[in-house]
């Protein structure tokens, strides 16, 4: 048996298992409620530890045990994660991400050519 197939398999009986439980209109915001909340715990633990990490990197690098890219490369790492919940959330809104309550007849006729002020 393909391991895909295996994969296919287990998805399927996930996501039966989630439509019996909740209803099949409630599937998909079950599914991303429960990984949101899953994905803040799990970013809190990463922020506690990448901390600690960052703080002896620092000390190690300052004292050229390391090098200071590794240094950089976790910190950046760090800000992706800290990123990532802002952009999902954003990208599952449901209204597009309009919550600033602009609509698109706000922008309508808003833009032009800068060049000649049309």
């Amino acid at each position: 048996m393909n391991k895909y197939f295996k994969y296919f398999l287990m998805f399927a009986v996930v996501a039966l298992a989630f439509t019996a439980t909740c209803g099949e209109a409630n599937v998909f915001s079950t599914i991303t409620t429960r990984l949101m909340e899953t994905f803040k715990s799990v970013r809190t633990v990463i922020f506690v530890v990448g901390g600690f990490g960052l703080i002896g990197l620092g000390f190690a690098a300052i004292f050229g045990k390391i090098k200071w890219p590794w240094l950089a490369a976790l910190a950046c790492g760090l800000a992706i994660v800290a990123l990532a919940g802002a952009m999902v959330e954003y990208v599952t809104q449901q209204d597009g991400g309009t919550d600033a309550g602009y609509t698109a007849d706000d922008f309508a006729g808003g833009f032009g050519d800068t060049l000649t002020g049309n």
